[in-house]
Parts: C-alpha cells; sequence; structure tokens
C-alpha cells in the first residue's frame, strides 16, 4: 500500500474517529463572539467548516492535505446553495496561501499548527495569517500542551489508546492506535504513528499505519511567537469547556491572540 492510498484511507476515516471530539460547540461559540467571514487554515474533512456554514458563519477552508479536502469539498456539494454561496474550502499552505481578502476570525484548530516542525515556519505561517486579518482581527490556535513527564515517558512508545471499536456503514471495524516512534527533546519535534486495525465482514484484517511529524510549543514559546510577529493575547483556554489554563494538564492550550499593528 502506497502512502497516498494510506492517506486517502486515513482521510475517510478521520470523521468516524473523531466525531466525539467536543469542540464543535466550542467553535460555534467562539465565532458567534469574535464574527465572520472567518478562515479555518487546516479544514481537512470540513469537520468544523460545515457546522459554521450551516449555523450561517460565511466560511473559507484550506488544507494542504489533498485527501480530506476532497472530503470536504464533497460533503459541500451535497449542502442547499444557501450553504454553499458562503463556505468554500481551498488548497493551501499556511506558510505562503495567498487570498485577496481579509478575515474578522482565523481558526487553526486540532492542533493543525503542530505540523509546522521548526520556529522560522510557524513565524512564518504567523505573519501570512496576520496579514490575511482584518484591523483588530483574532487569530485562535489550538495546539496540546504537553507536560514534562509525559514527554518522557517511554510508555508511548508502545501503541496506546483505548477508544472503543468504530463500526462503519459498511460493516467494517476500525481500531484506532497511537505511537510515537522517536522523540527529538533539542527540536521539541516527535515522529509517530496512526495505527488503523480494520476487521472486515469477511473475516479479513488490516494493519494500516499512517506516519507523521509534529513540534510541540510550550506556553510561554507560543506567547513570544504571537508577540514576535504583532499579536497580543487576549484570552487562553486549557480545553473547549473553557476551563482555565493549567486546570487540565496535560490537555489542550487554546490560545485567542488579537492583530495588534
Amino acid at each position: 500500500m502506497n502512502e497516498q492510498e494510506i492517506e486517502d484511507i486515513s482521510a475517510s476515516l478521520y470523521d468516524y474517529v473523531f466525531e466525539s471530539r467536543n469542540d464543535i460547540s466550542f467553535y460555534l461559540g467562539i465565532a458567534e463572539w469574535l464574527g465572520s467571514p472567518i478562515l479555518e487554515v487546516g479544514c481537512g474533512t470540513g469537520r468544523i467548516l460545515l457546522p459554521l456554514a450551516l449555523a450561517g458563519f460565511e466560511v473559507v477552508g484550506i488544507d494542504i492535505n489533498t485527501s480530506r479536502l476532497a472530503i470536504c469539498e464533497s460533503k459541500l456539494l451535497k449542502e442547499s446553495d444557501r450553504v454553499r454561496i458562503r463556505a468554500s474550502a481551498l488548497f493551501g499552505d499556511m506558510r505562503d496561501f495567498t487570498l485577496d481578502r481579509e478575515f474578522a476570525l482565523i481558526l487553526t484548530p486540532f492542533r493543525s499548527f503542530q505540523h509546522l516542525l521548526t520556529p522560522e515556519d510557524q513565524r512564518t505561517a504567523l505573519f501570512n495569517m496576520k496579514r490575511h486579518l482584518k484591523p483588530n482581527g483574532s487569530l485562535l490556535i489550538d495546539i496540546f500542551n504537553p507536560s514534562i513527564p509525559f514527554l518522557a515517558d517511554s510508555q508511548y512508545l508502545e501503541e496506546f489508546g483505548e477508544d472503543p471499536p468504530i463500526t462503519l456503514p459498511d460493516g467494517k471495524q476500525v481500531f484506532r492506535r497511537d505511537r510515537v516512534v522517536s522523540r527529538n527533546y533539542f527540536n521539541q519535534t516527535q515522529e509517530a504513528e496512526e495505527i488503523y486495525y480494520v476487521h472486515h465482514p469477511s473475516g479479513v484484517e488490516e494493519r494500516i499505519v499512517k506516519s507523521y511529524s509534529s513540534r510541540y510549543t510550550f506556553p510561554f514559546e507560543l506567547e513570544y511567537l504571537l508577540a514576535s510577529v504583532g499579536f497580543s493575547i487576549t484570552t487562553i483556554f486549557g480545553d473547549y469547556d473553557k476551563s482555565a489554563y493549567g486546570d487540565k494538564y496535560p490537555g489542550e492550550l487554546i490560545v485567542i491572540a488579537r492583530k495588534s499593528e
């Protein structure tokens, strides 16, 4: 199985794997608070983009993953003209995309920002997003906030995860597991795997592995990065229930910053 085939399978399972993630109402509330038009950077399959559009917000999504983007586009095609006129999904890299418009709010949800593997790429992406914001527009970044013991724990070098099996419409059962392959503490990066065990109704079993790289960023580091490109932090949450940062650790680090210059 080649890399593109693995990516296509991973994309087809994405919505099933994360359908229980409780962030949709959070993003709807953020959109109600900070307004539209909205740009979602890393829109993927449209898991967040489509609910925003259905709620009446004007939203544009970009993504570099063509497999997930195709699913998002197919979802939009099934919607009414009233919804499609205010939603679109485009191919784009957060470091260098160019859209001939500005937005009131830019979202980078569910750890999209962590796919930037160097501080240089992070700054480039932040500058690019900033230039697509209206004056006083807001940027939301949601990343995983690890604890030091978590990063040092060797148990994650083995497969982990206890999510219940997912039953697909065609009768297949899918078990999702994860594994950290290696960590580079100097660069704050890690190589990891998404592992899918697929059980077919015929009895055939498959093990599908998708490899990816990510970078973790600590809170004060993110604050400095944002300030260095002209953002000022206005709000920090520790989860989608808007609990204070630090209440759940390790957990989410959700930062809202305003374009300050």
